[in-house]
């Protein structure tokens, strides 16, 4: 239950990037609104290519 409240929370990242103490916080905050799209996309081409190589075998 607690983890579902913490996901349904507003976070206002400009705030936060303000309030941070250093430029390592707003690199963190790229990383980390990036790094979900790049693991999608691998998945992504690791089924096309399963697939790919699947069909081509028969």
């Amino acid at each position: 239950m607690n983890l579902i409240i913490t996901l349904l929370q507003e976070v206002n990242i400009d705030e936060k990037l303000k309030e941070a103490p250093d430029n390592s916080y707003s690199i963190g905050v790229f990383i980390g609104t990036i790094l979900p799209f790049v693991i999608l996309v691998i998945i992504a081409y690791a089924i096309y290519r399963y697939n790919k190589n699947r069909f081509k075998d028969k």
